[in-house]
């Protein structure tokens, strides 16, 4: 092995090291707001989704036209992320 090798593999196992240390330090920074938000948006609307396709298939069973179930779960969908608007905006 040379002085070349013995360099490079020096390096890379120093460079292995620092990123093991700075890793843990790089996911201990809080969540910003904005991320936050984005959160809570992205759960609002999919539990939006889930509360349509819950509608729809209540409807479906219940001997609905397509149409109207189809209608049922928009209007759903789109109250609850009204609802989810308005609480954001308090």
């Amino acid at each position: 092995m040379g002085i070349r090798s013995r360099l490079r593999i020096g390096m890379t196992v120093l460079v292995l090291a620092v990123a093991g240390v700075a890793a843990p330090a790089i996911e201990a920074y809080a969540q910003t707001q904005g991320m936050e938000r984005r959160g809570d948006r992205r759960g609002t609307r999919q539990d939006a989704r889930q509360t349509g396709r819950d509608v729809k298939q209540g409807c479906k069973e219940a001997g609905g036209a397509r149409s109207s179930c189809r209608q049922a779960k928009r209007h759903t969908k789109q109250s609850t992320r009204q609802h989810g608007r308005a609480a954001r905006n308090q």
